[in-house]
């Protein structure tokens, strides 16, 4: 319960701080709260902006293409902050950068998401009456 106030902590904290991803923390506490308290995981889960993400992941290991952008860009612009505001050592900077190239690989490697299916023209929309126009 205590880690998944924090992470729910962080990942809040994330949503206006640009550098700090914040879905993996809703990930995080989602997990955590499942077994201390469902109810909370369920205001994550059924939550519209944060619940749609963190059911991609859980249900297909899937990270959205914005998503993706946001973290490399992140990863790229992190890496670009410390390497010109520290002047690190060579090995240091390999470490660093090594460590953002293998969590860089890792987020683009993930599905997408679900693809939804494409409805034939002329259908009803899904939650549509038949005679809406």
């Amino acid at each position: 319960m205590v880690l998944g106030c924090l992470s729910l902590a962080v990942g809040a904290a994330g949503i206006v701080l640009p550098v700090l991803p914040s879905t993996i923390f809703f990930i995080l506490a989602a997990g955590c709260f499942a077994r201390s308290s469902p109810r909370l995981e369920r205001k994550i889960l059924d939550h519209p902006t944060v619940g749609p993400p963190v059911r991609a992941w859980r249900e297909h290991g899937a990270i959205p293409v914005n998503a993706k952008i946001y973290a490399i860009t992140g990863m790229t612009v992190g890496f670009g902050l410390f390497y010109w505001s520290l002047a690190p050592t060579a090995v240091l900077t390999v470490l660093v950068g090594g460590s953002m190239v293998v969590c860089a690989i890792f987020v683009l490697t993930r599905p997408n998401g679900p693809r939804r299916a494409k409805i034939p023209d002329g259908a009803p929309k899904p939650g549509s009456a038949p005679n809406d126009p």
